[in-house]
């Protein structure tokens, strides 16, 4: 019927000049549209709905255009993004809305109150976007609500005493906001309600003793508050709570009711950093007990001697005052994980029945963590003795297997451990224990769990190898599932992975092996955050078995929207974080079936759904030429685009935008860690397992692509260990984006900042500023030709996960002057003025001259606000004058980051006064480069002893320690570490730095 031509398109046998038909489409579609609005404006939803959805839309602010369809036709019968309605109209005649799902779509702006108006509604999901303002009070109309999720935004103000009176609701999420003022006595009627998640936000006053009425209540979470006064005593008549999690509070000193012991259904009581005071409580009542942590409180008297129950994993009362010896009931538990009573009185034995006779399976392992109490000896014994082939942690990385054949084994080989500690003991001068009284790393949480299919073609599968598949090498789509368990009932998920897989698929009625875990991640809570992978059946008959059918996908969609899969005692409450489409299902979006009444309003709907289809039966025609030529223009104009930036380097990815997609479920919000004026940064994991840092430039715009080829080129031929390397790039469908290694522990600015939780010590701030210093002095000197970086400030240095610095971004970066034939080269390159205010060296801001003096004058920046803490520029205030000022008035050590703790004086008088000369405003009174590291050496080299190995065994040498990619979604490349505690460029000489 239709055919292509090169002059126009030929409609049965007739030819069509291409502009003669561009007209004629645009006659049609002009004389249809009235037509087809008139005919949607004849809504069969619910009139006062129709509005209402209207003016939620009008208090958004929807800068991804998620909801731009929320004006075209009919909310149930056009399928808005987010709507979803009952299939049959009700008594008044008119479809209404059942669920109103917004989940993650970046939306900002307010809750309209005309949510109320929603009569029918039993979901109302705002979750994981950026909503600020109040919650509406007219939200406690809905009376058929029954989810309520608003977790994950910016709202303010208090908790409406109306949401008191739903008398349907069965989960209120509205943790992760800013909700302030005290909870309402009203939430008392709320009889139906299991799930009260209200943790991590502004929350103040006294939990109300009225609470205690709630007969269905099973989960409370209320950590991370500003909650004050006493724990009521009444909670312990709540029939059937599991969960009581209060952590991070403010009780004022007050006790813990005894009467908690009588909480038989209890699971987990967690009331950690709480200022309680008193005894503990005897809890050897609670048959299910599972989980126990009542640390950093000032709880005194000795431990209860009751046994505890028997599937117990984690028991902290560390940091309290407890006095007493460690009971022998503490014994024989066969579940128990972490043991920790550190920072107390305790004293007398430590009882050697703790580990005797432990069986450990699989990847199991136990902590016993009783440092800084008083305990003098093991049970009589001077010696610590476990069952074969159970090893146990020591020092930094290091394992002893004690498995009677006294023999050293890597740590990655071992799959069970006892991590014991009795650092500040007097037990620690019996000589064989010396290796227990170190400090230890047990960090072991974060663990690879994506499989690989690495004897699969690559090129043969346009998705992804199943790696659980009964078959081989199964190709297929799966779906990307963000997920988070809120309050798991364990400290190691490892041992439970298997359990959990089961739990899961069993709740959404999959086979076990369409799961696959790519990764999980501790996060504080504690909570654990995973990425899964749901694969479609393997069926040998079924050619397109490799993807899920429409109906699956919206069946699984609606098991995590709507909470449809039943609780676990083991892993507690979940959260869905994501659920991401990618091709081949990237089209598919939650419908509402038609309706199949004979009421008015649905006969009105058939008669309107015939005119309009024959409108768009005509409209289609008119739409298929039109594609035609749009989709041969787009061809053209994207193969202009991409050849702009085409470039074939080896060792550098050309990336598709497809595994751009894949690795950051979408360019999910979640998996944003930056922005700056380039665009977005992205965590993604490629297929592979491997976790990067994605710089995607803003969308449709080709602004920074001269940036984005000067990185390129740049940083394929540039290879330093303080240089963050360049692993790929990706230049498709009018996208940019460039593709780092990953630095788990960000920028230098964030640790600097006075949100920090875990400030620098000095050591690392030296270390810090030697490895960014190296890493220029490489540029400076060793690159070919030399670069000057041209925009080195606190947050492009970046530190991986043990702290080595790494400079980052050279979008604005210049090559040095090249030497002439008689090998003179000018000194200076002159330029336009670019970088960050702050950081821009004074003479070449007034003169267009870059030198690489420039940037040692930033890199003195980096040193004062390593010094200070301090920004660059602040309130008005630039950070070299004020320091110039208290220098000059003899009140220097007034400006030092007291943050940082102890420090030797004159190694900071010594490393202050480097950062000054770096910062003076004469270039030729600023030393070199290779001058500043050398500096820094001797600096290093007058540290004591104690700081330079604490911070040293932040960077051991990944080359003897390589594992796969973490849960914490992150991977530790096999190289060697920054050696800051030898001096290279001591002797004076510069020397030749050998790229890695």
């Amino acid at each position: 019927m239709f055919q292509n031509s090169s002059n126009g398109f030929s409609i049965l046998g007739m030819s069509i000049p291409r502009t003669f038909t561009c007209g004629a489409v645009l006659l049609m579609w002009l004389f249809w549209s009235p037509l087809l609005i008139e005919a949607q404006n004849d809504s069969i939803t619910s009139p006062t709905e129709v509005k209402a959805l209207r003016d939620v839309r009008n208090s958004l602010i929807d800068i991804n255009k998620n909801l731009s369809n929320w004006d075209r036709g009919d909310p149930c019968t056009s399928n808005w993004t987010g709507v979803l309605c009952f299939n049959t109209t009700l008594d008044d005649g008119y479809l209404h809305v059942r669920e109103l799902q917004l989940l993650n779509m970046n939306l900002s702006g307010t809750l309209s109150p005309s949510l109320g108006l929603f009569s029918n509604m039993t979901i109302l999901d705002f979750m994981w976007n950026k909503i600020s303002g109040s919650i509406p009070k007219e939200i406690g109309d809905i009376k058929s609500l029954v989810l309520l999720l608003l977790n994950g935004n910016q709202l303010t103000g208090p908790l409406p005493e109306e949401l008191g009176y739903l008398p349907n609701l069965d989960r209120i999420q509205i943790d992760q906001n800013h909700i302030s003022g005290p909870i309402p006595t009203s939430f008392a009627n709320l009889n139906k309600t299991k799930h009260f998640h209200m943790n991590n936000n502004s929350i103040s006053g006294q939990i109300p003793p009225e609470l205690s009425r709630l007969p269905s209540l099973v989960h409370f979470l209320l950590d991370n508050n500003n909650l004050s006064g006493y724990l009521p005593p009444q909670l312990s008549e709540l029939p059937n709570l599991l969960i009581l999690q209060l952590d991070n509070n403010n009780f004022d000193g007050n006790t813990i009711p005894d009467t908690y012991g009588n909480m038989t259904k209890l699971l987990k009581l967690s009331l950690r950093n709480c200022n309680l005071q008193g005894p503990v409580p005897d809890l050897s009542r609670i048959p299910g007990l599972g989980y126990l942590d009542l640390s950093s409180n000032q709880l005194n008297g000795s431990i209860p001697s009751g046994r505890l129950a028997e599937n117990i994993t984690t028991i902290d009362l560390s940091n309290n005052n407890l006095i007493g010896s460690i009971p022998a009931s503490f014994s024989g538990l066969t579940n128990l994980q972490k043991l920790s009573l550190a920072n107390n009185s305790l004293s007398g034995s430590i009882p050697s029945t703790l580990w005797q006779n432990w069986t450990l399976n699989g990847s199991e392992r136990l902590i016993l963590d009783f440092e800084n109490n008083r305990l003098s000896n093991i049970s009589g014994s001077a010696t610590i003795s476990l069952p074969q082939n159970v090893s146990l942690w020591f020092a930094s990385h290091t394992m002893l297997c004690l498995d009677f054949h006294d023999v050293y084994v890597p740590f990655h080989t071992l799959m069970f451990q006892i991590i014991f500690r009795l650092k500040g003991n007097p037990v620690c001068s019996i000589s064989n224990l010396l290796q227990f009284c170190e400090s230890q790393n047990d960090d072991l949480n974060n663990q690879p769990l994506t499989n690989t299919s690495d004897d699969c073609p690559i090129q043969s599968c346009p998705y992804i190898y199943s790696p659980t598949s009964p078959v081989p090498c199964f190709c297929a789509a799966p779906l990307l599932i963000g997920y988070r368990l809120k309050s798991p009932g364990f400290y190691d998920f490892r041992p439970y992975r298997n359990m959990f897989e089961n739990y899961l698929t069993t709740g959404l009625k999959l086979e076990l092996y369409q799961l696959n875990i790519q990764n999980f991640q501790w996060e504080e809570g504690p909570r654990v955050k995973m990425h899964l992978f749901l694969f479609p059946v393997y069926d040998a008959s079924n050619k397109s078995s490799h993807i899920f059918n429409t109906s699956e996908v919206l069946r699984i969609m609606s098991m995590f929207t709507g909470w449809n899969i039943p609780d676990s005692e083991t892993f507690g409450p979940y959260e869905l974080l994501n659920f991401t489409l990618l091709d081949p299902y990237r089209n598919v979006i939650p419908t509402s079936p038609s309706s199949s009444g004979v009421s008015p309003g649905a006969l009105a709907g058939i008669v309107l759904g015939a005119i309009a289809g024959t409108v768009t039966l005509s409209a289609i025609v008119s739409f298929i030429i039109l594609r035609i030529y749009l989709r041969d223009y787009r061809k053209i104009s994207k193969k202009r685009h991409s050849s702009k930036a085409s470039l074939k380097i080896d060792g550098v990815k050309d990336f598709s935008y497809a595994e751009m997609a894949l690795a950051t479920n979408n360019f999910n919000n979640s998996t944003q860690v930056g922005q700056g004026g380039y665009g977005k940064v992205y965590k993604g994991i490629l297929a592979d397992g491997t976790v990067v840092a994605i710089k995607r430039a803003q969308e449709h715009s080709l602004q920074g692509e001269k940036e984005f080829l000067t990185e390129i080129e740049l940083l394929s031929r540039l290879h330093h260990r303080n240089l963050v390397s360049l692993t790929g790039y990706c230049d498709e469908e009018g996208e940019q984006m460039l593709v780092y290694e990953f630095m788990p522990n960000g920028t230098l600015r964030d640790h600097l900042s006075a949100k920090s939780k875990v400030p620098l010590s000095f050591a690392t701030r030296l270390r810090t500023a030697l490895g960014s210093a190296k890493g220029i002095l490489y540029l400076h000197t060793e690159a070919d030709p030399p670069i000057f970086h041209r925009d080195i400030k606190a947050s492009n240095i970046l530190l991986d996960s043990n702290f080595n610095a790494k400079v980052a971004d050279f979008g604005l970066s210049r090559l040095a002057p090249v030497p002439d034939d008689e090998g003179a080269a000018p000194a200076h390159v002159s330029t336009v003025v670019k970088g960050t205010p702050g950081y821009l060296d004074p003479e070449y801001f007034l003169t267009h001259k870059l030198t690489d003096k420039s940037d040692v004058y930033s890199l003195g920046v980096v040193f004062l606000e390593l010094l200070t803490g301090m920004q660059a520029i602040s309130h008005g205030k630039n950070i070299v004058r004020e320091v110039n000022v208290s220098y000059q008035s003899g009140m220097i050590f007034s400006v030092i980051d007291g943050r940082m703790g102890s420090y030797p004086s004159d190694c900071v008088e010594k490393f202050l006064n480097l950062a000054m000369k770096c910062c003076k405003d004469e270039t030729d009174a600023r030393p070199s480069m290779a001058d500043v590291v050398r500096e820094l050496e001797t600096i290093w080299l007058m540290m004591p002893e104690s700081d330079t190995k604490t911070t040293d065994r932040m960077s051991i040498d990944h080359e003897k320690t390589v594992s796969s990619p973490s849960s914490s979604s992150m991977v530790r490349h096999p190289y060697v570490s920054s050696d800051v505690s030898g001096s290279d460029l001591v002797s004076g000489v510069i020397p030749s730095i050998t790229p890695r």
